[in-house]
């Protein structure tokens, strides 16, 4: 049951520090003090002391640790469920109020630095020259935006399209192919057929945000009828771009993005080696929240990133 109105001050005045509480809630949701001071952008020895003065305020445990792992005390998991939906409910209400707060109408949009740099920004400008009411906020990174505790309206993301609770649009289909070098073509092991790749170096995108929904060289391979090819080793790059970037230096041979390698193709920085095609086939998906496209600028954006595409 919960109090009555004219008890609340006197029970948030004995609350812990708001400081200590979300550093708890940080550990609980990773189990790691390491990745909680990464997120909260402090030491993990300050977070252990904020977790000591905590279990001192409440006079519990919460945290036990098992060799190098953390686990929840009873206590820990009674207080935890709580703790997350009160700041999931904090950011939300943050993120609401910002669109009335900001002087002109803001949308942001979380995409991949290999689909910032190779797509995005060469277009932007377009939208900003059209749209000079708008801004645009643009957060690149490598891993997955959580819709519930960030602040984004709009994701890129690559894969199959499955995004459950979100609204999914298409933005383009794509083909992963093998790119390299046009000097790679001719030479003492000419890249000719898809068997002469036992000659050359493979290079390997290692992208934390596509991992599992980007085919690597032993899924291609395998679709090209070579499944016996090594597909392991040589080097890898955590961005797409860094890939295109080693395939057009003479590193190796690549597996490109058809839609972010289209530049260094039609420049003569890369050349596809086969005729054939064995390419697999994935998608660009525009995600978003059905909160975030009530606002006009936000859906403004996706009709603009969707026509884009299409051209």
């Amino acid at each position: 049951m919960m109090p009555r109105d004219d008890t609340l001050p006197t029970i948030r005045r004995r609350l812990p520090p708001l400081t200590a509480l979300r550093t708890f809630e940080a550990v609980a949701r990773h189990l790691s003090v390491t990745n909680a001071a990464d997120e909260l952008s402090v030491t993990p020895a300050a977070v252990s002391q904020q977790i000591r003065q905590l279990e001192d305020t409440l006079g519990t445990a919460l945290l036990r640790r098992h060799g190098r792992s953390l686990a929840l005390t009873d206590a820990g998991r009674a207080l935890q469920p709580g703790l997350s939906e009160a700041f999931d409910r904090l950011v939300q209400a943050i993120t609401e109020m910002r669109p009335a707060a900001d002087a002109r109408p803001v949308v942001r949009v979380a995409v991949t630095p290999s689909f910032a740099e190779k797509w995005l920004v060469p277009r932007l400008g377009l939208f900003i020259r059209a749209n000079e009411g708008i801004d645009v906020h643009v957060m690149a990174g490598m891993e997955l935006m959580d819709f519930a505790r960030e602040p984004v309206d709009l994701a890129v993301r690559f894969g199959a399209g499955r995004y459950p609770g979100l609204t999914v649009e298409l933005l383009r289909e794509e083909e992963v192919f093998p790119v390299c070098a046009p000097a790679l073509l001719s030479g003492a092991q000419p890249i000719r057929k898809v068997v002469d790749l036992r000659h050359h170096v493979l290079i390997h995108d290692d992208n934390p945000a596509e991992r599992d929904v980007c085919p690597d060289w032993t899924m291609w391979l395998t679709a090209a009828g070579f499944a016996d090819l090594p597909a392991a080793n040589g080097p890898r790059f955590n961005q797409s771009s860094m890939v295109l970037e080693a395939a057009a230096q003479g590193l190796g041979v690549a597996l490109a993005k058809g839609f972010l390698a289209r530049a260094d193709l039609e420049s003569g920085r890369l050349a596809r080696p086969f005729a054939e095609n064995h390419a697999l086939r994935f998608a660009y998906w525009v995600v978003s929240t059905p909160q975030a496209l009530v606002r006009p600028e936000v859906r403004l954006f996706r009709d603009w990133l969707l026509g884009e595409a299409a051209e």
